[in-house]
């Protein structure tokens, strides 16, 4: 066995048995376990922690004299450490939220957790410092893992409108009693608070209770402007899903008017894929697309398109490559196609492979991944123009020779074509 055929065998197994292969059997299979926790649990805890925190830093062991006497005992608090005490609980139930991987969630939780280094910042006196750092780390990790909360669900929608209402609701009333004095005629009354916080949060505003200082002015004028923020955030947040949700089902809809068996299945954007998948549909063939992402040009609307990542056995499951008649990998990196082939050929379908070779000296090397086919076209054009141009005849064989590389030992160097 010549040092040349060793270092086949070498490759083939690393490639198709090898530890490299293992590790990305691997990695295939770890995410689906962990996805189920990770990162939405953790960072679940940790938002509902930096609740807990602000709450304790700031009020610390007067919770038991507000619980004793709740809800008189808030009267106790000063206006200043409201905010405090609804972005607290507001971050507890946002925690709730994010085990759900909310995207209005995350969105609020962020939100909160900038406004509570901002706070931090403002007012620090009484706050032990190491807050503003786990807040502010905090906030990375929520940016970070923007992808991970991705579900826009009704009772995610409904759980964000009630929320921000409540908090709204006990920022009004608390407020208006606190500055009861500075209205005519005073707020001295549970019910009056209440009245008056729905009638100002509304916009309603009959002119029965009127604000007579410049601080109580004020205070009503915050109370419209999130009264309006929070009507229109909560009417998106409950109608956003229910729209996005009829989209999918028309999606569905038109996914299963297609049965995807007996199908080609192109993988990639480049022009070859593109060139083939009109090829085919011109012979009235069933094509889908996998691709990376949704394309622009108007001749694929109506197309058969799976968007993810081709080398992920669902997303290949999701396209009918079990069923399929052929699967061609035809993207721009020759190293992709070749493990699109090893991902297809773990299905253990009927599908062939067919991989596209961009650049001759990865030849060889896609031959270890044994395809049932392998084209160069690429490889094959810039043959036959130096032939052309030496002088040199082609023929048919060489030419059907060249296109199609089929699963066969190459030729020893030095040997003739």
């Amino acid at each position: 066995m010549t040092g040349e055929s060793r270092e086949h065998k070498t490759e083939l197994w690393l490639v198709s048995r090898g530890p490299v292969a293992r590790l990305r059997r691997l990695g295939q299979r770890v995410p689906k376990r962990v996805r189920y926790w990770f990162p939405h649990v953790p960072l679940s805890l940790a938002v509902a922690l930096a609740g807990l925190l602000l709450l304790w830093s700031k009020f610390g062991i007067e919770w038991r004299g507000l619980v004793a006497n709740f809800p008189r005992g808030l009267l106790t608090f000063s206006l200043s450490s409201l905010p405090f005490l609804l972005i607290g609980l507001a971050l507890l139930l946002m925690s709730v939220g994010l085990l759900f991987r909310s995207r209005f969630s995350w969105i609020v939780a962020i939100v909160l957790t900038v406004a509570t280094v901002l706070i931090l910042l403002r007012y620090p006196h009484g706050i032990h410092p190491l807050l503003i750092y786990y807040d502010g780390i905090l906030l990375v990790l929520l940016l970070v893992a923007h992808g991970f909360f991705n579900r826009s669900s009704l009772a995610a929608g409904t759980l964000f409108a009630i929320t921000s209402s409540l908090m709204l609701l006990i920022y009004a009333v608390f407020g208006s009693l606190y500055l009861g004095s500075e209205f005519s005629p005073p707020i001295k009354d549970y019910m009056t608070a209440f009245y008056y916080s729905i009638v100002t949060m509304s916009t309603v505003g009959y002119g029965d209770i009127v604000p007579k200082t410049a601080h109580a002015r004020l205070f009503s004028v915050s109370i419209i402007i999130l009264g309006i923020a929070v009507f229109a955030t909560s009417i998106s947040a409950i109608v956003g899903p229910v729209v996005t949700r009829s989209v999918e089902q028309i999606m569905r809809g038109k996914e299963q008017r297609m049965k995807r068996a007996n199908h080609f299945i192109i993988v990639g954007s480049t022009p070859l894929a593109f060139n083939t998948y009109r090829e085919l549909k011109k012979r009235n063939q069933p094509v889908t697309l996998i691709l990376r992402e949704t394309p622009t040009e108007g001749e694929f609307e109506d197309a058969d398109i799976v968007i993810g990542d081709p080398n992920d056995r669902e997303i290949l499951i999701k396209a009918g490559a079990e069923e399929a008649q052929a699967v061609l990998a035809m993207r721009a990196d020759d190293s992709d196609n070749a493990f699109t082939a090893l991902a297809v050929k773990e299905l253990n379908g009927k599908a062939k492979t067919i991989v596209a070779v961009n650049d001759s000296k990865h030849l060889q090397r896609v031959r270890l991944v044994q395809p049932d086919f392998i084209i160069a076209p690429q490889v094959l054009g810039g043959e036959m123009l130096a032939m052309v141009l030496s002088g040199e005849t082609i023929t048919n064989e060489f030419v059907t020779e060249r296109f199609l590389h089929f699963d066969r030992p190459a030729p020893p160097k030095g040997s003739g074509r």
